[in-house]
Formats: C-alpha cells, structure tokens, sequence
C-alpha cells in the first residue's frame, strides 16, 4: 500500500488566498479586463524553477495538482498544518525492533527519481495522485539543485519504500513516501527524524494530518503557528542530510560486529536533544 505524506481529498485541501495570488503571476496573467478568479488555477512551465518552489515553501505554500496528466498546479496554504516534534516522533516497541533487526538498507539520494516516481503511482484506494508528471520533473530538478532529499529503503537490492521531501534552511517539508514492505515507510521515516536531529534540524513538516502519521506523533498546528515555527527555524544545519546518513554507517562500523545502523537509529530516537 502506497502512503503519501501530503494527500489529502481535493475537497478538503484549501486553495492559495487571495494574498498569494503572485505565486500563480509568475505562471499566467489574465488577458487584459478579464475577471480575476478568486481562486486562480495556474497552467505551469514544463518545470516550476527551483527559486520560486524555494520561495513559496519559505512562505508556507506549496503545490499540488488534480491528476497525474493534470497540466496544471495550484497553490495550497492549509488552515492546519501536519508537523512533527522531532523529540515527538513515536518509536512504537515492534518499530524499534525492526529498527535493531536492520531488516532494510537505508540510504539518502541514492534513488530520488525512483522514490518521487512510486510515491506518484495510484493507490487501492483513490486512482489518481497529486504528484502530476510536471510536478514529478520540478522537483528532480530540485534535487539535483541540493533541496529536494529522497530515503530509500532497500530488500536485496530492491527498492521497496522510501519518501521525498524539500529542505531548506532546519527545515524539512515532507511530500510523500511510499512502502511496499511492510513498515518500510515508518523505518524511512525514524531514519529522517534521528538525520533531522543530528544535523540540528528545528521542523519537521508532513503537512496534512492522516492517522499513519499521527501514530508516530504527528500533530496539527494552525498556520499561523507553523509560520512562526517556519522563522524560528531559520539558519543552517550542522551537516547534510546525506552526511547525517554517512555519519550513522560510520558509528555502527566504530562500534563493530555486535552493532548496526538500525542499532544506532533506535538508540538515538530513545535520547532526548
């Protein structure tokens, strides 16, 4: 079963304001004398440059589209926001377990196109997603500008779960993620809280609350809170996210045989900051 961080029913995701209509300026302007929409649906460039995707996270917005074909995207700016704690996170005793098992092979931007690509296919339950096939080209183009961070999750060479995201500032803003394993999405996850923390990371943004996340600590906050949150997270993080990774690998190996990765990832989300 696919997860995505950011889903939500089309119905329930609240379009751009009025205030933010100068994000959808630098798509399309009205034909002169043309009635302004009070919600304006934006044809997109073949790709939204990395600048003005940068520009709106660090304003709280971001985008979406209808379906996978959709050739255009909207801005959205949620009344809730999904966020969480990184000293929140709930490492739940199977999850920790799996953890010290090392059952997977967790990795950072080793397969950032694969893991956008799965997070993009249909789920059982809703047909289409909202990862459209020019929002999936923007952010590769992210990523290959050093924002936009995928966590792979491996099984013999396999691919079988991971997530994506944009990082800016300590800040990280989760888009989806996907598993085909099970709990191969949760073990991703824990894997990016204990990275966030070691590189002094201050938010962690899911967007949208869903009950998966919310059993992992996941809380909603009203926008203006995650505003607020978004400024006090300004400046930069001691270390990359894929450093963070490396530096994981390294302690297991320091330690030796009777450790693992997965040892040293369930160990750190037991401490507190």
């Amino acid at each position: 079963m696919l997860y995505q961080l950011s889903y939500t029913p089309m119905a329930k995701a609240e379009r751009i304001s009025m205030l933010r209509r100068r994000w959808q300026a630098a798509y399309r302007r009205a034909p002169q004398g043309a009635k302004a929409d009070a919600v304006m649906h934006a044809p997109a460039p073949e790709i939204i440059p990395a600048e003005l995707l940068l520009r709106a996270y660090r304003s709280g917005i971001f985008p979406m589209a209808d379906h996978r074909d959709d050739p255009d995207v909207y801005w959205v700016e949620p009344r809730e926001r999904g966020i969480i704690p990184l000293d929140g996170f709930r490492v739940s005793q199977s999850l920790r377990k799996q953890l010290r098992q090392n059952r997977f092979r967790v990795s950072c931007d080793e397969a950032f196109d694969a893991v956008i690509a799965e997070c993009a296919q249909p789920r059982e339950e809703l047909a289409e997603s909202w990862i459209s096939r020019r929002i999936e080209t923007s952010y590769r183009a992210l990523h290959r500008s050093g924002h936009a961070h995928s966590i792979e999750c491996w099984h013999d060479g396999e691919l079988v779960g991971g997530l994506y995201g944009v990082a800016f500032a300590r800040v990280f803003c989760g888009e989806s993620m996907f598993s085909r394993r099970t709990n191969a999405s949760k073990i991703a996850l824990a894997w990016l809280v204990a990275a966030m923390r070691r590189a002094g990371y201050a938010l962690l943004d899911c967007q949208f609350m869903t009950d998966h996340l919310a059993s992992m600590g996941a809380a909603a906050i009203p926008q203006a809170e995650y505003m607020d949150r978004l400024q006090a997270a300004s400046g930069s993080p001691l270390c990359t996210l894929p450093n963070a990774f490396s530096g994981f690998y390294s302690e297991a190996g320091a330690l030796g045989a009777s450790s693992s990765p997965g040892k040293v990832i369930a160990h750190s989300l037991i401490q507190t900051s």
